[in-house]
């Protein structure tokens, strides 16, 4: 919204001219996001409070963990009010891919919320039905699928594959882009989901998957960078680089209250918003399957849950101490911030194994 009223102002006032670079706008949009959370946080923090939305603590989980009941949630509300605000401030509403970003990180908040509503009415872990909940989510991801098709029988899209380290693998999957386009959003918005579990722990390994991903879309639409590196360069996916930035800026300050010992969580409306994100940007950009090493603790996490049920329901026994992973190393002996502290390193050593990865193609 502030771009389109700026530019036709540029011919008036020179200085404006730096609204028309990527990187000044992707800049602006993190520094207001960081700025709404921090002060909207707050603001937020005492509401929930006054409506008794506070967290409940599923009866399974780790014993330390019960102190944490009552810590108000549902705080994924700050970070989608931070980090979409400023990309319809800051992005060229015109981007039809922007618009999709946004609508489906929105989507899948949307159901997120439904879940913590309904956990809160109902007192309980148990929020919506996991049948319902991942038909909803399912629902979201083939219309996505579908419109992505849509594009692309424009030629304002395309159905092929990157495969990272290997430059001429780049199938295309016509039709089969939509169940695949539905896996990516379903696996990513519930891994995301799954690593939730401690204080800081899911908004600051995202924080570093979001920021991975804002250089990512910035050399996908820049034809310099895109013809170096081998990637197949989409000019519009630039644009998505002011959201990735929003997104990292929304992250860091409602990390500033998630801190341990947090004063807020993000609850599912936070975490199957942002999993969603990271899916729908790395979709757009074409670096689905490079998304599994940008945000690696994620896939670790989704996995160790994986191996946990089925070697359970195999072999009758387990094969970590508790799942996901983190619950693992707590039960181990590690204190909560070291946990928390040690994934982070991990998730930067993945982000810089994501890029390092684009040369080596």
């Amino acid at each position: 919204m502030l771009y389109h009223l700026l530019i036709p102002l540029i011919p008036d006032v020179s200085a404006l001219n730096v609204v028309r670079y990527i990187t000044f706008r992707t800049a602006a949009a993190s520094m207001t996001a960081l700025a709404v959370s921090l002060v909207l946080g707050p603001w937020l923090i005492r509401r929930l409070r006054e409506f008794q939305i506070g967290q409940v603590i599923r009866q399974e989980g780790p014993q330390s963990h019960k102190a944490k009941a009552g810590t108000p949630t549902m705080g994924g509300l700050l970070i989608l009010a931070a980090a979409l605000g400023p990309t319809l401030l800051w992005a060229d509403l015109a981007n039809v891919y922007v618009w999709i970003a946004v609508m489906t990180t929105a989507a899948f908040g949307g159901i997120g919320f439904l879940d913590d509503y309904l956990k809160i009415t109902r007192r309980s872990s148990g929020g919506l039905a996991p049948r319902y909940k991942m038909g909803l989510q399912i629902v979201v991801g083939l219309a996505v699928g579908l419109v992505l098709m849509w594009l692309a029988a424009q030629d304002l899209y395309n159905t092929r594959l990157i495969f990272p380290f290997f430059k001429q693998l780049i199938p295309d999957l016509g039709w089969f882009y939509v169940p695949f386009a539905v896996f990516v959003l379903v696996a990513w918005s519930n891994a995301v989901n799954l690593t939730d579990g401690l204080d800081g722990l899911a908004i600051s390994t995202f924080a570093v998957a979001a920021a991975a991903l804002t250089a990512l879309a910035y050399v996908t639409g820049h034809r310099v960078f895109a013809e170096y590196l081998l990637l197949v360069r989409f000019a519009p996916a630039a644009e998505l680089t002011i959201f990735c930035g929003a997104l990292v800026g929304a992250s860091l300050g409602f990390l500033w209250y998630n801190a341990h010992p947090a004063e807020i969580f993000m609850g599912d409306v936070g975490s199957l918003a942002l999993g969603a994100s990271l899916a729908i940007v790395a979709i757009l950009i074409k670096q689905e399957l490079l998304l599994v090493i940008v945000g690696g603790v994620f896939v670790l996490e989704a996995a160790s849950v994986v191996i946990q049920v089925g070697s359970f329901k195999l072999r009758g026994k387990r094969v970590f101490k508790m799942a996901p992973l983190h619950h693992h190393f707590e039960l181990v002996g590690w204190e909560e911030p070291k946990v928390i502290t040690r994934f982070l390193i991990v998730a930067i050593l993945f982000a810089l194994m994501s890029l390092t990865s684009l040369k080596l193609r």
